[in-house]
């Protein structure tokens, strides 16, 4: 099964001098946990909610002045379009992440692919291994 059979199509982004707060709203009313950040037609990161707890909150920074760009995580693992969904797995399951922005072959972002869009149209037993992979314990309480 290839990547635009299962990922989720059309997805805006956010730029870099976007505040955390709007960022954060965009996540709540999308009941999202991931927004890509763009720059001149270019996708330059991701921002997670664990982006912002791990590097603001939890750093004590003052959450009011920081943009996407003070916190976003940069060198962007995406996928393509027309790889096999198992491809995906595989470097999802390698880099311990939940979504992979999808390009097509003129390089634009054209979806997200997620852990849900996976567990819902693979096997059980690929979405299970995946899930194992990218949840497994770092450490630390529990």
């Amino acid at each position: 099964m290839k990547i635009n059979q299962v990922m989720h199509a059309g997805v805006d982004w956010v730029s870099p001098e976007t505040p955390l707060s709007a960022i954060a709203k965009v996540m709540r009313d999308h009941d999202i946990g991931a927004v890509p950040v763009g720059e001149k037609d270019k996708l330059v990161g991701m921002i997670t909610d664990r982006d912002i707890v791990c590097r603001a909150l939890a750093e004590g920074r003052d959450i009011s002045k920081l943009k996407a760009r003070d916190v976003m995580t940069k060198g962007i693992v995406y996928c393509r379009t027309d790889e096999d969904v198992e491809d995906a797995i595989h470097l999802m399951e390698q880099k311990q992440i939940r979504r992979l922005p999808v390009i097509d072959k003129n390089k634009r972002m054209v979806g997200m692919l997620s852990l849900g869009d996976i567990s819902h149209r693979v096997g059980h037993e690929l979405s299970g291994e995946l899930a194992e992979a990218v949840t497994a314990h770092h450490g630390g309480l529990l």
